[in-house]
């Protein structure tokens, strides 16, 4: 059996990290997200396929052009962030199969066929949904910390940094060294037996 991980780390993974809307002026090394992404990429998705892409928003010029994209508070939290991440979906994952999958590389012909459309743009959805949850954990356990957003305007984001349409932006992170002094006490959890049953 594979051990467990310390409770330092768990605290550190979960149970003391937050979700952080403001953030310290300390920039964010490029070798420190880079290693985020090794760390992340290792996380389990469907036939390997890794769906995921990021743009790491850091420079000011970058800031800028993603500002029109952003609603309500989100805009001075994604302009003060050291880094902001657009996790997005590769509409055109399947040409990485038989790469990634090459056990069944003929598999990547289910995803192109024209009646599978729908369903391979659900699976990039999906994976690099799981993906961008594995970038959190990975963010957290190298030091970094996280507030992933929803309120922005997709379309402005794909149509700015992703024309050609190949990637659709999924959801939005800040990333970098959270103002613990602006935090909240944190939120209820649903309890075990509230969201989970074992049949």
């Amino acid at each position: 059996m594979t051990p467990s991980i310390s409770e330092e780390a768990l605290d550190t993974i979960f149970r003391k990290a937050r979700t952080y809307s403001s953030f310290l002026p300390t920039p964010v090394a490029d070798d420190l997200l880079r290693a985020v992404y090794e760390l992340a990429k290792l996380g389990p998705t469907s036939a390997n396929t890794m769906p995921m892409r990021v743009v790491f928003v850091k420079s000011p010029e970058a800031k800028e052009r993603l500002k029109p994209a952003m609603e309500g508070g989100n805009v001075g939290r994604s302009t003060v962030a050291p880094v902001t991440a657009i996790i997005a979906d590769d509409q055109r994952f399947y040409e990485f199969i038989p790469k990634l999958f090459p056990q069944a590389a003929g598999f990547k012909d289910f995803f192109t066929a024209p009646e599978n459309a729908e369903r391979s743009k659900i699976h990039a959805f999906r994976n690099a949904t799981l993906q961008g949850a594995y970038l959190i954990i990975a963010a957290r356990a190298l030091g970094l910390d996280c507030g992933p957003m929803s309120g922005f305007n997709q379309a402005k984001v794909d149509a700015e940094f992703f024309p050609d349409g190949r990637y659709k932006s999924n959801f939005l992170m800040n990333m970098g060294y959270g103002d613990k002094s602006k935090l909240h006490p944190r939120n209820p959890r649903l309890e075990f037996n509230e969201a989970c049953k074992i049949v």
